[in-house]
């Protein structure tokens, strides 16, 4: 007999479930933003680890996109001047201190473009402005003859002068000897003026210059003299400033020994009666630099200027355009329109 063969259903597997295009399109997105970000990140700390003056310069120039100024230059005589220009409206010109250049007003160009038109210079010698001859002047006064060098190249007309520290002392220099276009003097925490002895000041008069870091711990210390809450610079970009300082340490030491001279720290003071324009003083209360003691010498010795205006910041050290911005800006703002 013929065997019985039992005929069963074959039981095949359930089809997988194909995802809807638009979950398998984001799928792909996300995995193609993941390998991105992955990349980037690499990408990144390799310029971090082996050009880090690229991430520097990176982020300095996104700080003055965002503050609606643009980078130019300009040959004015031996000296090719690099500098910030933005805005419109009354002319702010904006003078860096000792050591610094004019990306230090980018926090507070940010919020004075939408009023004024600003000029924000690389005194010669520093930042990108071409360095002077090593038998030149780097005296105050020099710098002010330079500077006026430069803004009658660009015909600027009538502007508010404003400095911070040894550009303050260029600033109040300018405006006593070159009256004729500015409309008003603004010194911020300014060198060359009288003021009582601190311990900067004695540091300084004998010769130690804290202004020139040769490694990361001297630029920390270097940072803490001049803020209040020092920033916290990430190691290689701390390592980049080093290597700046460095590069022009020479003129950094010229210009400082230049600055102890009684004719220099006391430029401005010796110019007082000469100002005739309205003046406002503006100082850190616990500046530890130019201490606050130089703003009551300069409301005393202006014996002829027709407005006379101060404003002492708390929360801040030597740097008010950086620790203080807002304030800054709105301290110049509403001094700027009252004249």
């Amino acid at each position: 007999m013929p065997a019985n063969h039992t005929t069963g259903t074959h039981m095949s597997a359930p089809a997988p479930v194909s995802r809807p295009l638009w979950q398998r399109l984001l799928f792909r997105r996300l995995k193609f933003l993941g390998a991105l970000i992955v990349l980037l990140g690499l990408l990144l700390g390799g310029v971090y680890l082996f050009a880090p003056q690229w991430l520097l310069d990176g982020m300095t120039a996104r700080q003055a996109m965002v503050a609606h100024v643009e980078k130019h230059s300009l040959q004015v005589g031996d000296v090719r001047w690099s500098y910030y220009e933005g805005g419109s409206g009354p002319t702010l010109v904006l003078l860096h201190g000792l050591d610094a250049d004019k990306s230090v007003w980018l926090p507070v160009a940010g919020e004075l473009t939408a009023h004024f038109h600003l000029l924000i210079p690389d005194l010669p010698g520093w930042g990108e402005s071409s360095p002077v001859g090593p038998d030149a002047a780097v005296t105050i006064e020099a710098q002010a003859v330079r500077l006026r060098d430069f803004l009658q190249a660009l015909q600027v007309q009538r502007f508010m002068l404003v400095g911070h520290s040894m550009g303050g002392a260029v600033a109040g220099v300018y405006a006593a000897e070159y009256p004729e276009h500015v409309a008003s003097l603004v010194l911020i925490d300014s060198y060359g003026l009288k003021m009582n002895e601190n311990a900067f000041a004695r540091a300084a008069l004998a010769g130690h210059d804290p202004f020139v870091p040769d490694n990361r711990e001297q630029l920390a210390r270097s940072l803490a003299l001049v803020f209040k809450h020092p920033p916290a610079i990430p190691g290689r970009l701390a390592d980049v400033l080093v290597q700046r300082n460095q590069h022009r340490r020479g003129f950094i030491e010229r210009s400082f020994d230049a600055l102890r001279e009684p004719a220099e720290y006391l430029s401005v003071q010796h110019r007082l009666d000469q100002l005739q324009l309205p003046v406002l003083g503006v100082w850190c209360k616990d500046d530890q630099v130019m201490d606050i003691s130089a703003l009551d010498s300069l409301r005393n010795g202006l014996a002829h200027a027709p407005d006379i205006s101060t404003s002492v910041l708390t929360g801040c050290n030597h740097m008010p355009q950086l620790e203080r911005p807002s304030e800054t800006a709105r301290i110049l703002s509403g001094f700027a329109l009252s004249h």
